[in-house]
């Protein structure tokens, strides 16, 4: 009798132990899947606020002094204020593209798996989503698409057209490399790339 109890104690714990273990996967992914979710509305977040800041200094500027005046003021503003919107977030913010117009902006070898895998989405009509990737143990990023409006048509469209000449010689001055022209509204420009620390 005491034997079939032993045996009883030992299978029951068996049993509960062999439990356990087949829920600890779970739990783990349920805890990177709320990882991703935090990082994707952070980002989100970062995204929109820094959106928020270049475009209303950009048209400030675009309003005192055309398109040649914008440009100046990309040319010297834009990147210091994203380091600085960086370090407010406690992130690395970046704007990139497949045709960039400042050689800092180039992508790197994990951001032009993305812009790649974008391009081919928008190609075949498929909405662009915001993601969330793993860079290394300890950083993690996100993407979000960049579409053309309207206004960035002005130095980013397609030249003599809605990109003035005159402007592109502007555009020039600055960039003699740009590649981030002939776009028209709601192409896919570029993508924003914002890593967090975990």
């Amino acid at each position: 009798m005491k034997y079939i109890i032993l045996m009883f104690i030992f299978v029951s714990v068996l049993l509960y132990s062999t439990c356990e273990n087949s829920n600890t996967p779970a739990k783990s992914t349920t805890k990177v899947e709320n990882s991703n979710d935090v990082f994707l509305k952070k980002g989100k977040l970062v995204a929109s606020a820094t959106f928020a800041t270049l475009s209303g200094n950009l048209q400030k500027a675009m309003k005192e002094g055309g398109v040649s005046n914008a440009i100046e003021y990309c040319n010297l503003a834009a990147l210091p204020l994203v380091d600085s919107l960086s370090q407010i977030h406690n992130a690395n913010i970046r704007r990139t593209s497949l045709k960039v117009r400042n050689l800092k902006d180039k992508p790197t070898p994990q951001e032009l798996v993305q812009l790649q895998a974008y391009g081919k989405q928008f190609k075949s009509g498929e909405k662009l989503k915001p993601v969330v990737k793993e860079i290394d143990p300890n950083t993690v990023a996100f993407y979000a698409p960049i579409h053309m409006m309207p206004l960035c048509e002005k130095c980013h469209g397609e030249v003599g057209n809605t990109l003035l000449e005159k402007d592109y010689e502007a555009i020039q001055k600055y960039y003699p490399k740009d590649k981030a022209i002939g776009y028209v509204s709601g192409d896919f420009r570029g993508m924003w790339s914002i890593s967090f620390q975990k």
